[in-house]
């Protein structure tokens, strides 16, 4: 059926040093080729691969150093 819900763009919000927030529900194909799904009305796909429950987000990514402030304990300098 033209112009449904499901023919409209999905909105992608991107946020510097955090998760891509997703309008859901959502299907997501990982790298070896499972499927994870989530019905709700939106979610945060990880980008720093820290999440403990990846691809979804949990704020792992909060532990990463500010600039200037050097590597988080543990964490090895980046390489830019």
């Amino acid at each position: 059926m033209p112009n449904s819900p499901s023919d409209a763009p999905r909105r992608i919000t991107v946020q510097r040093r955090g998760p891509l927030l997703v309008e859901g529900p959502v299907e997501v194909e990982l790298e070896d080729g499972t499927t994870v799904s989530s019905d709700r009305f939106r979610v945060a796909l990880c980008t720093c691969r820290r999440s403990r429950r990846y691809p979804w987000c949990d704020t792992s990514h909060r532990a990463r150093s500010r600039a200037g402030e050097g590597p988080a304990p543990g964490e090895r300098p980046r390489q830019d």
